[in-house]
């Protein structure tokens, strides 16, 4: 049963669900089976070269008669190539984050592509409405990798970017599943963007290795490091040790750069070494523990049968309530 809602009417969808672009795990096979499914797969081009990024919309193409993205954070120093390729390849929809809207929205629109843009904050809310995006993705502070500085959660965060805004919102940042899509729904979301429930299944880029630890953490098993430098979501490891370490000591920007590396996340995560590798992951991993590495097409099933479950149970209670007071009259 399709959803209606204005991101489903906007990106042409059936579901208000959309993949996160995450980097090392949302390739064009993450991608093609959420559009598959119903909802909106971006491939994620913060790990990827143009060349390989346009590798990867070719073959999401082949995969998928179906609507699908790309996610760009415009801090990457390549931003300008892969907007090009996005651009010859009559991509139709474009996430951008770590950035600011207004330097390439127009440049979009004029491509006829639509753009959501990334938010922590409702300040930054009010400027994407004023750069023209077509939808905002409002992201807590729950959510795996770069996160904002405000540190605001996803349930205050919401409320927040729907007050000061009319634009179509998608809620992101600890939502995993069907009940939490539908709070964020009663706060004014009208869709809803997920990463980790996505990076752990059998369709993601990431290594069986990292899906199989992040399905084993408990509460309190991510911290948010990197404070001084981009804010970003790590599960506990050796290298997770080393930054904390280095952190409580008041290490420098210069000496926390060096201990990052370079290409730490894709030790991680792609290559799957979880001791010493960088593993970026959401704070909602926790509620996923034991469950087994599955395909898109039935998490996703899943993940709507449990919305209108909970939907249900809801308008049930609240007729019970109400008859309950009219008895009392």
């Amino acid at each position: 049963m399709a959803m209606q809602s204005r991101i489903t009417e906007l990106f042409e969808i059936d579901y208000p669900i959309i993949s996160g672009g995450m980097v090392w795990c949302s390739g064009w096979e993450l991608a093609a089976a959420v559009s598959n499914a119903g909802g909106l797969g971006l491939i994620g081009a913060g790990s990827m070269t143009p060349e390989v990024l346009r590798e990867h919309i070719i073959k999401c193409r082949e995969k998928t008669p179906y609507n699908f993205g790309v996610n760009v954070p415009l801090m990457r120093p390549q931003a300008a190539e892969l907007m090009e390729v996005i651009a010859e390849q009559k991509v139709p929809i474009v996430f951008t984050s770590a950035g600011s809207p207004k330097k390439w929205t127009g440049w979009l629109h004029e491509h006829k592509i639509k753009v959501a843009h990334v938010v922590s904050s409702s300040a930054f809310a009010v400027k994407c409405e004023a750069a023209g995006v077509d939808a905002i993705v409002a992201e807590g502070f729950e959510a795996g990798g770069h996160n904002g500085k405000e540190e605001t959660t996803t349930m205050c965060l919401v409320p927040a970017v729907r007050r000061v805004t009319d634009l179509p919102l998608i809620a992101a940042g600890g939502i995993a599943t069907g009940d939490a899509m539908l709070a964020v729904e009663a706060m004014g979301a009208d869709g809803v963007q997920i990463g980790t429930l996505f990076a752990l299944t059998q369709e993601s880029s990431a290594h069986e290795n990292f899906k199989r630890h992040c399905l084993n953490l408990n509460e309190g098993d991510t911290l948010l490091h990197f404070r001084k430098l981009s804010p970003t979501r790590l599960a506990k490891n050796n290298f997770q040790s080393a930054v904390q370490e280095a952190e409580n000591r008041g290490a420098s920007e210069d000496e926390l750069l060096e201990i990052i590396g370079i290409g730490k996340t894709k030790t991680g995560i792609f290559d799957g070494d979880v001791e010493n590798g960088e593993l970026e992951i959401g704070q909602i991993a926790s509620l996923l523990k034991g469950r087994e590495i599955e395909p898109v097409e039935i998490v996703i099933e899943r993940f709507v049968e449990e919305y209108y479950s909970y939907r249900r149970q809801l308008i049930n209670q609240a007729m019970e309530a109400m008859i309950s007071r009219r008895s009392l009259l």
